[in-house]
């Protein structure tokens, strides 16, 4: 009994303690405000499903969606990088997510997809080492855009976040939780300098 309430004890210093370094090392740069978010050439879309279990809309998706297409009609964004999971078939995050802008109005040729991006960790890591970019912005909610941020940092880059609207405390229970865990995850990549699983060739953004 007290084995396993030291270990719970334990369990929730450390994500305490996770939580903590995500939060206070990255206060100056994630920007709800567009006014005040500096202009960068590139937004990293950080991907996720269009739908929910039972079909419902993912409104982490339409939010995000909604956020980026606000970034590149303001000037504050000149091209977009969508990074998400494409690893089975019949589920294509990046791909989704670019039909949404092409839609809303942004054009196609200002669109790069990272089909790749199957963490968060991976995306960051990928915008340097594939897309060549160690100055951009990152489009996401704002405990996700927190945590992409602190990565971007631990690998020296010059990253901003913008603050997608987030979801009602019901629907993105579970998110939350496992953003929890996932703090204490990253802490482990950051310190250990994990690379990507997959790299593969670089690829140019002209514009």
């Amino acid at each position: 009994m007290i084995l396993c309430l030291s270990g719970l004890v334990l369990m929730l210093v450390i994500i305490s303690f996770a939580n903590y370094r995500v939060e206070s090392s990255t206060n100056c740069d994630v920007f709800s405000n567009i006014a005040q978010l500096p202009a960068n050439k590139a937004g990293l879309l950080l991907g996720t499903s269009k739908f929910i279990h039972g079909g419902r809309p993912n409104l982490y998706f339409y939010n995000r969606i909604e956020a980026t297409v606000q970034l590149y009609k303001s000037g504050k964004i000149e091209v977009v990088v969508i990074s998400g999971d494409n690893g089975r078939s019949g589920y294509n995050e990046p791909q989704d997510m670019k039909a949404a802008l092409v839609k809303a109005g942004i054009s196609p040729e200002k669109i790069y997809l990272d089909y790749a991006g199957f963490r968060t960790y991976d995306s960051v890591y990928r915008m340097k080492a594939i897309f060549g970019q160690t100055k951009f912005t990152v489009i996401s909610q704002e405990f996700h855009n927190r945590r992409a941020i602190f990565i971007a940092k631990a690998l020296k880059l010059d990253v901003v976040g913008f603050n997608a609207r987030d979801v009602d405390a019901y629907n993105g229970f579970k998110t939350r939780l496992r953003e929890r865990f996932a703090r204490v995850k990253v802490l482990l990549d950051v310190f250990f300098q994990f690379k990507p699983r997959f790299l593969g060739e670089r690829i140019l953004i002209s514009q």
